[in-house]
């Protein structure tokens, strides 16, 4: 990497004080993403790779619920954002990556390896299907992944009573806003308010969607694969799948 590269990481570093190993890791990843041709993102520059995937998801180190989770799982993780970068800043974490592409979990393997984490499993499977996780998160993450109605569908049934979800988003959409409070209250959420975030300088329109776990999810959830995306609560929009 060239030495302004350097110079960001080491900013974000100090930005969420970030230990050396930490910041020598994202170093790492940052240089896997640029060279792998396994990676899933169309990034390849290393200073939009820093800003927009590796700044976008360590803003949400400023949210207490990402801070202190204990167990927490990332759905969708495609190219490892945030599914990578926050398990380096949280080895005190356990983090499972669920990813149904088989492909995408090899990449994920191959960075976890390289980036020398201990505490990241790839689970090679869908949202819905993954059963080991049901009633066992602390936080549950998703960035670029599906309709807010529906991402709140695949994490409510993951989430522990008290647990958090949050989710990546750019402009804010009422309409979009208003079917995931009506999706939340079914799956015992209780949405927050956007919380704007400047992950770096020139960053604008982004937010991050809070949703905490207030009571048990009913039983009829997950339903079954593909569902909640064909048939989403709230009358969000059909669109996105794990």
């Amino acid at each position: 990497m060239t030495t302004g590269a350097d110079a960001r990481i080491a900013e974000l570093a100090r930005r969420y004080s970030l230990s050396d190993s930490a910041t020598s890791a994202l170093g790492t990843l940052v240089r896997l993403v640029m060279s792998d041709p396994g990676a899933a993102t169309g990034l390849r520059n290393e200073q939009r790779v820093i800003d927009d995937h590796l700044a976008d998801s360590l803003v949400a180190l400023e949210l207490r619920e990402v801070r202190d989770a204990k167990v927490v799982a990332d759905l969708g993780s495609g190219a490892g954002f945030p599914g990578l970068p926050l398990p380096i800043a949280r080895q005190d974490a356990s983090v499972a990556l669920i990813e149904s592409n088989a492909r995408k979990c090899r990449f994920l393997r191959r960075a976890a390896g390289a980036c020398g984490l201990q505490n990241v499993r790839v689970v090679n499977s869908r949202a819905e299907s993954w059963d080991e996780g049901i009633d066992c998160c602390d936080l549950v993450t998703a960035r670029a992944l599906a309709p807010l109605s529906v991402v709140a569908e695949y994490a409510a049934p993951l989430l522990r009573e008290g647990g958090s979800l949050v989710t990546w988003r750019g402009g804010r959409d009422l309409g979009v806003e208003q079917a995931a409070a009506r999706a939340a209250h079914e799956l015992g959420l209780e949405p927050h308010a956007p919380l704007p975030v400047h992950p770096y300088t020139a960053a604008s329109r982004r937010h991050l969607h809070l949703m905490w776990k207030v009571r048990p999810t009913p039983e009829r959830f997950p339903r079954r694969p593909g569902v909640a995306a064909k048939r989403p609560l709230g009358g969000g929009r059909r669109r996105g799948a794990v």
